[in-house]
């Protein structure tokens, strides 16, 4: 075979090596471009992929991040997602509501190899990318608006930064049952807050109910008090006035409610759970059975939601009436750090 193939190219009776080699050159053009085209094709994919990373991280950033800073972490990111060539930040800006918006873009003068011999060293690869991050909930405030029972309770809210997997409680509602009679009983329930320590100490509200008899001759209604059954009831907070509890809210990334009742059935109750998250009701509508809520979602932006729980003592669905605890709840929404929020739009 060896003998026949050296015979073939050095053959001088009609010589086809010339038209071979002049037939090949085609093929091996097209099959250069092929693959400089390949690699092209793969560098733009590795650049959009890095690029659409970077912008969204530095959406992050502080809104007083600096256009400079926030110029070289795009470039970082965009580094370290194995990016090639250099990105650019075109824009960002903030809207009044705190909503954020990026355009950026890469360019990389990718170095041929078969194209080399048409004269062509580089090809040009551009890429663009745009990210939006609406307002996040940063601020929650939780007022009691009325708790009964006969069954001592509390609810607390729990949050993990970001970044963070270990969680921690924000905020604790703490009823206990004092004795009231009526259809419901009533006690006395207190808002705390954490202090420098973390430990839930603050007192933001209080509220004590108590009944007494009622009846339209001997025992007429007390102002301010109103009728369960045989008894009125009447309700005290303190500061009169006030607010409830604030919560800051803005680092972070989940948010849960728990609602424990020793005396219970479930004794333990959560916002997140899809086995008890039917006991929490959002402005008089029962959750679904097996969904979960979002407290980021369920707390609204510049209004106020009325919700209640169910504390175990009657059997679910069943109508908001039947719940036990009562408090309002509002949010305060605007520029957040919260990933989530942020999503590509280019």
């Amino acid at each position: 075979m060896r003998k026949r193939c050296l015979k073939f190219l050095i053959s001088e009776d009609a010589s086809l090596v010339p038209a071979f080699a002049l037939s090949a050159l085609p093929l091996f053009a097209v099959l250069g471009l092929s693959v400089d085209y390949t690699s092209g094709v793969n560098s733009k994919a590795e650049m959009q992929n890095a690029l659409d990373a970077a912008t969204l991280a530095i959406t992050t950033l502080p809104t007083d991040t600096t256009l400079a800073k926030r110029q070289e972490a795009l470039q970082a990111f965009y580094d370290a997602n194995r990016g090639d060539g250099t990105a650019t930040l075109n824009s960002f800006t903030v809207d009044l509501d705190g909503t954020s918006r990026a355009q950026s873009s890469a360019s990389y003068n990718m170095p041929t190899n078969f194209m080399r011999l048409a004269t062509i060293n580089t090809v040009t690869i551009n890429v663009k990318s745009a990210a939006t991050k609406t307002p996040a909930l940063v601020e929650a405030t939780f007022k009691i608006d009325k708790a009964s029972g006969y069954w001592n309770k509390k609810m607390t809210l729990f949050g993990t930064a970001f970044g963070q997997t270990t969680e921690k409680a924000l905020m604790l509602i703490d009823y206990k049952y004092n004795g009231g009679g009526g259809t419901k009983g009533y006690g006395t329930t207190v808002v705390y807050t954490p202090d420098n320590l973390g430990k839930l100490t603050i007192v933001q509200q209080t509220q004590t109910c108590v009944t007494s008899a009622y009846n339209s001759w001997s025992n007429p209604l007390k102002p301010g008090a109103f009728v369960d059954g045989d008894k009125q009831v009447l309700c005290t907070t303190t500061p009169a006035n006030g607010t409830g509890a604030v919560i800051d809210v803005k680092t972070m990334e989940k948010l849960y409610l728990q609602m424990d009742v020793p005396s219970g059935n479930p004794k333990v109750l959560k916002s997140n759970d899809p086995a008890t998250s039917n006991r929490l009701y959002l402005d008089g509508v029962e959750v679904e059975t097996g969904k979960t809520v979002d407290i980021f979602r369920a707390v609204p932006c510049g209004n106020t939601s009325s919700q209640a729980w169910e504390d175990g003592g009657n059997a679910v669905p069943a109508p908001v009436s039947n719940a036990d605890f009562f408090y309002t709840v509002s949010g305060k929404c605007e520029f957040s750090q919260k990933p989530s929020t942020t999503a590509l739009t280019q």
